[in-house]
């Protein structure tokens, strides 16, 4: 995204989402999308209202958009903003709008969901409006839900443990996929840690991809050990570490997409980082609803390249078990 169109998309953004009104239907195509409190504090101590954060979501909306279609939503929705309460919702709620597409999912209990997906801008906005600060999108697409296209590894500083920690460990476990010819990506938690994603050839159900996960895991945990752990239970979990979990790969469970805002303090945004960066030293704070724009302008998405049809992707179907 050149700078002269984030720019661009910053102020259509601001004209698009009212500053002096609580309430609005805005026009997007043919396509109308009612908005409430806008005036909302969601933000107290950087005065950042709900209004802020849909418009933080139209200005990204090009390259974030892309990451998130056709894919089930899980949505979080924070009513009173990034300090209140919050709970998840799966299925779409009634009354919508007609043009919001749902993507069926049985579970294991037998029922099934229509989870909403994010489609377009007013599918965005329409979620953004329910309260929703993250987004949670489903790791497979909606054409077949038990067969996704990436796999992840959550780092995150155990008791005691450095962000600089996460860092390194993160640049570690980068290297160890590397060396497989595993393509790999880096981002921030926006919250405490990094994500490394690997995009994947779609055919491994996500069972064995979290097996996959699990494996590999253990064996990086193991040549690092007084780096990293895969402990699951906090109160085992060794001091001064940092944790890797690979459980996030397991049905069901998501984790908030590239350009989410979290509900921190700073109001943090989940934002892709270089190699480079990690090495040098980041920080969390650095990347927040009030920056990410700008750093979008200039650098576009370094993430592009997860999308499909690109390739490489990794294969790994050679590395699964009989049984997996």
């Amino acid at each position: 995204m050149p700078p002269a169109r984030g720019a661009r998309l910053a102020d259509a953004a601001a004209k698009l989402i009212p500053r002096d009104r609580d309430d609005a239907t805005v026009s997007v195509g043919r396509r109308e999308v009612h908005l409430t409190n806008l005036r909302k504090t969601f933000w107290p101590q950087l005065g950042l209202t709900k209004g802020d954060l849909v418009r933080y979501y139209v200005t990204v909306s090009p390259l974030l958009l892309p990451h998130l279609r056709d894919r089930a939503m899980v949505m979080r929705r924070y009513p009173d903003g990034a300090e209140g309460p919050s709970f998840f919702m799966k299925r779409a709620p009634r009354p919508r709008p007609a043009w919001i597409e749902t993507c069926a999912i049985t579970h294991a209990s037998g029922n099934v969901i229509d989870f909403p997906m994010v489609q377009d801008l007013p599918s965005l906005l329409w979620v953004v409006n329910l309260g929703c600060i993250d987004l949670n999108q489903w790791y497979a697409r909606c054409d077949d839900v038990d067969r996704p296209d990436y796999l992840h590894f959550d780092l995150d500083p155990g008791p005691g443990a450095t962000f600089d920690a996460v860092c390194e460990s993160a640049l570690r476990l980068d290297e160890a996929l590397s060396a497989l010819a595993f393509p790999t990506f880096l981002k921030t938690t926006g919250s405490r840690g990094i994500h490394v994603y690997v995009p994947i050839v779609r055919g491994p159900t996500q069972h064995q991809v979290w097996a996959f996960a699990k494996r590999f895991a253990e064996e990086i945990a193991g040549r690092h050990p007084r780096l990293m752990t895969v402990e699951y239970r906090v109160a085992k979990r060794p001091k001064g570490h940092v944790v890797i979990d690979f459980n996030q790969n397991a049905w069901g469970r998501t984790l908030a997409s590239i350009y989410s805002v979290r509900p921190t303090p700073r109001a943090a945004v989940s934002t892709p980082v270089t190699r480079r960066e990690l090495g040098s030293g980041v920080a969390l704070e650095d990347f927040r609803i009030d920056t990410v724009p700008a750093r979008l302008a200039r650098r576009g998405d370094l993430w592009a390249a997860l999308l499909p049809p690109h390739e490489p992707r990794a294969d790994l179907r050679p590395f699964l078990r009989a049984g997996n």
